[in-house]
């Protein structure tokens, strides 16, 4: 796949690069016409290969999952020019295929918000130096992601207007949902959800319910 990044610059044989690099975005489209669905979410890794290159290229829209960590703070740093960079080189690779043999991703990628994963510590210095990482991601979200770059940043990610929600770490529910291979907000009883773990999947329902929804606005405002 790498490979045919650079093919697609070519004068001929056009076909075979612009199919590979598009593969992703081909399945897709065909999956949500056979599902009649108005919307696709996409879970990529975190790196910045060329697999997760042509997986973005077939996006819309980009959401930044951040945890509680120095490493998510730094992300944006390289997610941000290498996006701006991917745009520009996928729109130079679309203009060079004057008369495409099928239909292609426009290549957007556009990030319309960030979610912070809590990291569940509330006392200690510990879950202070953890609240001291998360505080800092609305400016290093702005500054890398967005054309808001001087400020004013918000204090903290829930007053952040670019950030979507705060999902709760959820713990014992995650190797139960792993072993029952479901969603969290999915597990019965006879998963083992008794007790406080079921009440904890009713919450995740609502929680996970409320992120759709404002995925949903973000995406598509008159929805």
């Amino acid at each position: 796949m790498a490979s045919e990044w650079p093919n697609a610059l070519g004068e001929s044989n056009l076909y075979r690069p612009f199919r590979i690099l598009s593969a992703f975005w081909q399945i897709m489209q065909a999956g949500a016409k056979e599902m009649e669905a108005s919307i696709i979410l996409v879970d990529s890794g975190p790196n910045l290969g060329a697999l997760n290159r042509s997986v973005l290229v077939a996006t819309d829209h980009l959401i930044v999952p951040f945890g509680s960590d120095l490493l998510s703070l730094q992300g944006p740093r390289n997610l941000g020019p290498t996006l701006v960079r991917w745009r520009r080189e996928w729109s130079k690779r679309r203009t060079n295929w004057q008369y495409p043999e099928f239909e292609l991703p426009e290549g957007a990628m556009r990030p319309i918000g960030y979610i912070v994963q809590q990291h569940g510590l509330q006392f200690g210095r510990l879950g202070k130096a953890y609240d001291k990482w998360v505080n800092r991601m609305p400016e290093s979200y702005a500054r890398h992601l967005t054309d808001e770059k001087e400020g004013p940043f918000a204090e903290t990610p829930p007053h952040d207007k670019f950030c979507i929600a705060t999902v709760k770490p959820y713990r014992s529910l995650v190797p139960m949902a792993r072993e029952a291979r479901k969603p969290i907000f999915e597990l019965t009883i006879a998963d083992g959800a008794i007790g406080a773990h079921a009440a904890a999947v009713r919450e995740a329902y609502k929680d996970f319910r409320e992120l759709a929804k404002s995925i949903r606005e973000r995406v598509i405002p008159t929805a």
